[in-house]
């Protein structure tokens, strides 16, 4: 059987990218589906590789439950382009990044934006919440606690 793998990506892959993994994760492991998906996460750029989660997200992410373990790292193309099922951006920026690395047509399909995923909330993007305040990792956590469990529900697992 197939494990379907997902990428999350963001720009420095320190907040919002490994908040996903670590939500989607725990959501696997609810459902017992973690050994037919696996998840990771990714940047555009390197700028904290091999860094963890941004400490203000870590503990925002910890009081809801959620333990962010991923080291920061930069998408690898075509690498990730050819492991990764679904490869999915945080926003428009990201989007655009993805298609310009991804290097083939076959690849760009394999393209999504979290908020497509969004069941209850309505936003065009996870917003990067790196320069704004306390709120803003909170709304980050509360658009991807929606989108993870829309993405779950959408994933082909028959």
């Amino acid at each position: 059987m197939h494990t379907l793998k997902i990428l999350f990506i963001c720009l420095g892959n320190i907040c919002r990218s490994p908040s996903a993994e670590a939500l989607f994760q725990d959501l696997l492991n609810k459902e017992s589906l973690n050994t037919r998906v696996s998840c990771d996460s990714a940047g555009i750029t390197n700028y904290h590789e091999g860094n963890p989660a941004d400490s203000r997200m870590h503990a925002h992410a910890k009081t809801r439950g959620y333990t962010l373990t991923s080291l920061s790292r930069p998408i690898q193309t075509p690498q990730d382009f050819e492991t990764f099922d679904l490869i999915i951006g945080m926003d428009a920026d990201n989007i655009e990044a993805l298609h310009d690395l991804a290097p083939t047509e076959s690849h760009k399909k394999k393209i999504y934006l979290m908020t497509d995923f969004l069941q209850h909330h309505s936003a065009t993007h996870i917003p990067d919440p790196y320069f704004g305040g306390e709120a803003g990792f909170e709304q980050v956590l509360d658009l991807l606690e929606d989108a993870c469990e829309g993405l779950l529900h959408k994933l082909p697992l028959e």
